[in-house]
């Protein structure tokens, strides 16, 4: 299972106070205990500074890298601002994200390919996202034929079928379970990713919620996922299904991170 860290991300208050007051230590300790938590990504994002985004991103790419080896996620909303830090990222990053939004598309792939970065696709077409099982799975195909005729690499590609809150839709779940199945089954050598927080958005108890979808996403073929890392609770339970899904041999694994003291 690919962990991409998500905790560095301005729409948390306390990483955009740290962005504001250029706070370094405090972003170095969210990278050394996502990284010491088991991250195989840091993600990055900046979004919410708007104009400032790229100066603010900057500074946070010179400190990670700084700070750690593990590869970046680089999330952004604006192609301009991805063009304009990717020289700065020394290892192929993780761009999250692409969808089959032409204009959004034909900005990205050019420098997606010349690095051969891996690239989070989301199952949104025409600014529309797919919401029933026949949608994401339609879409899922029209964008990793799209992608992989552009010179991408199949292992490269991380589908996001897309989960949305059950607090408005209780279908939203289980399609997006059946959609991770079935692209899984058909797309051998695929990916498929998921954001935990979209299905309990507007719930009680939300990290019950997040860790229910994780362990189902798991047995439907999951095999990476954007979470936080320092959540033991989660982070245990994600151990125990993969195990349980015949996905860690010889439970070497489980047991490593039971000996780390990983488990809550």
């Amino acid at each position: 299972m690919l962990i991409i860290a998500e905790r560095i991300n301005t729409s948390r208050k306390s990483i955009a106070e740290a962005v504001t007051e250029n706070d370094t230590d405090f972003i170095v300790n969210e990278i050394k205990i996502q990284e010491e938590a088991g991250a195989d990504y840091i993600d990055i994002n900046a979004g919410t500074f708007a104009a400032q985004e790229i100066e603010k991103l900057s500074w946070l790419i010179e400190i990670v890298q700084k700070n750690t080896d593990l590869p970046i996620c680089l999330d952004s909303a604006d192609p301009k601002t991805i063009h304009t830090v990717l020289p700065m990222i020394h290892h192929p990053p993780m761009i999250n994200s692409i969808n089959l939004d032409r204009k959004r598309y034909d900005a990205l792939m050019p420098m997606i390919i010349e690095r051969q970065c891996k690239v989070i696709g989301l199952c949104q077409a025409a600014g529309k996202a797919g919401h029933s099982i026949s949608e994401k799975i339609d879409i899922a195909g029209q964008l990793i034929q799209e992608l992989t005729q552009s010179g991408l690499f199949l292992e490269n590609i991380y589908i996001d079928p897309l989960v949305f809150s059950l607090a408005t839709d209780t279908t939203s779940g289980l399609n997006t379970l059946n959609a991770i199945r079935e692209i899984m089954n058909e797309y051998k050598g695929v990916h498929t990713i998921c954001g935990l927080t979209n299905v309990s958005y507007g719930l009680p108890e939300r990290k019950l919620m997040n860790s229910a979808f994780l362990i189902s996403a798991i047995l439907m073929g999951l095999d990476a996922a954007i979470m936080d890392p320092t959540n033991k609770p989660l982070f245990s339970l994600m151990k125990a299904a993969l195990l349980l899904n015949d996905k860690d041999p010889y439970a070497q694994n489980y047991i490593k991170a039971f000996r780390q003291g990983r488990f809550s």
